[in-house]
């Protein structure tokens, strides 16, 4: 199964591995290919890496380039809260423990007022989350929470 391409929201492919250069893939293009849980930035899939360096790049427009993927700070492993974060969901998201550790307290209120509004039940969302955070890869889980700040799931 090849990989698909996500342009400017339109979805393309699938594409072998050696077709897509031709069909301009950058570091910054989103990619999808079966057994891959979600889209990602093609320059964040190794077996992508050594096609991106092999053919130079055009530089890319600002309509080119996605806001969450511009500017994007490298891989930090020793500031991952992945573990903290992932545990206190588990054990206290219904009161947004687990939100306050990746620096969203506003998000971390309205986890404890949903808690509060649904007489507890609004908890099962962060222990749902803290299990979705523990599931993800070390890079995963930095991208989406710790930079984009993925408020939910």
């Amino acid at each position: 199964m090849g990989y698909f391409l996500g342009d400017g929201g339109v979805q393309r492919g699938p594409f072998e591995i050696n077709q897509l250069a031709e069909q301009g893939l950058r570091a910054d293009t989103l990619v999808w290919k079966e057994g891959m849980p979600q889209w990602q930035a093609a320059g964040m899939i190794p077996e992508l890496q050594s096609l991106l360096q092999s053919h130079p790049q055009p530089a890319p427009t600002p309509q080119a380039v996605p806001v969450a993927y511009s500017n994007m700070p490298a891989y930090q492993p020793a500031q991952s809260k992945k573990v903290l974060a992932g545990l206190m969901g588990i054990l206290f998201g219904g009161w947004g423990v687990h939100k306050f550790i990746l620096g969203m307290p506003g998000t971390g209120f309205l986890q404890i007022f949903i808690t509060f509004a649904t007489c507890g039940l609004g908890g099962l969302i962060g222990f749902i989350e803290g299990i979705i955070y523990l599931t993800k890869t070390d890079e995963q889980f930095y991208y989406q929470y710790m930079v984009q700040k993925r408020q939910w799931f």
